[in-house]
């Protein structure tokens, strides 16, 4: 891979909460002319799968990825692996928690919705539903505006599905970083400045979140991001100089369920990069 290139590591198919399966997304890469993607699907990584089977030689580099959704005493974090074998045991245990959780949380909310709002929808619905790889918050608030419970998708979580909370159905951050490591992989903090809802990190709580995820063994941060201000991209950028982090840039691309295209990175192509990108790119295995 030369110095210009274009890259997009944060993307979502239908194995989580993305409208793409990963061919359809392998398809608009190519067409957004980008070199390098990952696909980052919650919880797990069939991406790795499917891509083998549908890639070809002259394709776009692929990268194995996943996004582990996290939770501890402190807060929420979404960490990001990268380059890992895909058949490796310690990945795919975090995978196999990650799944249970959500699948424990997909069906409390449904009870939920039908104890607490009287929202109920056909058998048919819930075991389609049920039968999706990962069915999250998305899928249910897509489901309630269907049948007409909710104007919007984002009413929907918002207003209902998010009046039920969890305590500890969720991956152990020290957990996710550990299986990613072990599988020879990096470990990356997603979009670091965000924490639950609309809160905004930064300061010395970015600093003492970021401290206590190294002790883990994180390794990189998110810091060219579809979502963010100059302002956070700056000061991200600052830390992981100040920390020796690695640093990815990354769209979180969901297709039609967020208004967000492949390769709005804010950053046009590597040349342009900071160190930690580069340095991320020269030490991480590509796939396919």
């Amino acid at each position: 891979m030369g110095n210009s290139l274009k890259i997009d590591l944060h993307l979502h198919s239908v194995i989580s909460d993305g409208s793409d399966t990963p061919s359809e997304i392998l398809a608009h890469v190519k067409r957004a002319e980008i070199g390098l993607f990952s696909i980052t699907d919650h919880d797990a990584i069939k991406s790795c799968e499917t891509m083998r089977e549908v890639w070809k030689v002259g394709n776009p580099h692929f990268l194995s990825g996943v996004e582990f959704s996290c939770k501890d005493e402190e807060g929420q974090y979404h960490i990001l692996g990268y380059g890992y074998d895909p058949e490796s045991e310690s990945i795919e245990q975090v995978v196999h928690e990650g799944h249970n959780y959500r699948m424990r949380k997909c069906i409390a909310r449904l009870d939920f919705l039908k104890s607490e709002y009287q929202i109920d929808f056909p058998a048919d619905e819930v075991e389609a539903l049920l039968a999706l790889n990962n069915p999250g918050k998305p899928h249910l608030g897509n489901l309630m505006v269907k049948y007409g419970y909710a104007a919007t998708k984002e009413d929907a979580i918002f207003n209902y599905i998010n009046n039920v909370q969890f305590e500890s159905e969720y991956v152990r951050p020290e957990d996710a970083i550990e299986g990613i490591l072990n599988a020879g992989g990096i470990t990356v903090l997603a979009h670091p400045s965000y924490g639950n809802g609309d809160q905004i990190i930064v300061g010395g709580q970015m600093e003492e979140r970021l401290e206590r995820l190294i002790g883990f063994g994180l390794q990189g941060v998110e810091a060219y991001y579809s979502g963010f201000t100059e302002k956070l991209q700056e000061e991200m950028l600052y830390l992981a100089d100040r920390y020796d982090l690695y640093v990815t840039a990354g769209s979180d691309y969901h297709g039609k369920n967020k208004l967000i295209a492949i390769g709005d990175t804010n950053l046009g192509d590597v040349s342009e990069a900071v160190p930690g990108l580069q340095r991320f790119l020269q030490d991480v295995t590509i796939t396919l």
